[in-house]
């Protein structure tokens, strides 16, 4: 890794949290959301989805709308449940990782993400190994609340905003192609990596 990197960036869902979208989309399907794909993708979602990732809508929002589009009757329970089979589990020795990596840079999480999965499933999720999500990082830039979503230019110059070391002293890492093409044209340091790898070696 570059010596310049001050501060280390990740993505959250396929870098840190496992995903599995054939799961997800299966139990939206059981639901009777037979056309879930137009909503939802492993990087960026759609229409509705999408609305709900960038804060635009509340989460009782979500619930009615896609009820009413897709002629559904489940719960918002039910609902919840299917959305969050999306995501598997974040592996314990990337929790370790990156507790080691904070005594020696700043770490922060630039995510696409919502309120249904942060607020709930994730974290409960960080706690497992025994610490809150704020052991973790030192801040989180989260789409839903900032109301835009990578790989908007909008969501890149918000973290430079944020930041007080500048885009080259950044490292991010996501497994959007998409998302890490934008940020290299800000300025940051971007590697790109395969959902589920281990990406110790980067640090090597």
């Amino acid at each position: 890794m570059n010596d310049n990197i001050k501060t280390v960036m990740f993505d959250f869902g396929g870098v840190l949290v496992d995903l599995d979208q054939s799961k997800c989309v299966e139990a939206f399907v059981k639901l009777g959301v037979n056309n879930i794909l137009d909503y939802i993708s492993k990087y960026v979602q759609n229409g509705l989805f999408l609305d709900l990732e960038k804060g635009n809508v509340t989460n009782e929002e979500f619930h009615d709308r896609l009820r009413r589009e897709c002629g559904i009757d489940a719960t918002d329970e039910q609902i919840n449940a299917a959305w969050c089979d999306f995501l598997i589990e974040i592996p314990t020795y990337k929790l370790q990782f990156i507790r080691e990596l904070r005594k020696s840079k700043r770490v922060i999480m630039l995510s696409n993400t919502n309120a249904i999965h942060f607020d709930n499933w994730a974290i409960d999720e960080f706690k497992k190994d025994g610490h809150d999500i704020d052991y973790y990082f030192d801040h989180c830039y989260l789409s839903y609340k900032m109301h835009c979503a990578k790989p908007e230019e909008e969501i890149f110059d918000r973290v430079i905003a944020g930041e007080e070391n500048e885009p080259g002293e950044i490292l991010f890492i996501d497994d959007g192609e998409k998302n890490v093409e934008m940020a290299r044209r800000k300025g940051f340091n971007a590697i790109l990596v395969k959902e589920k790898e281990d990406w110790r070696h980067i640090f090597e």
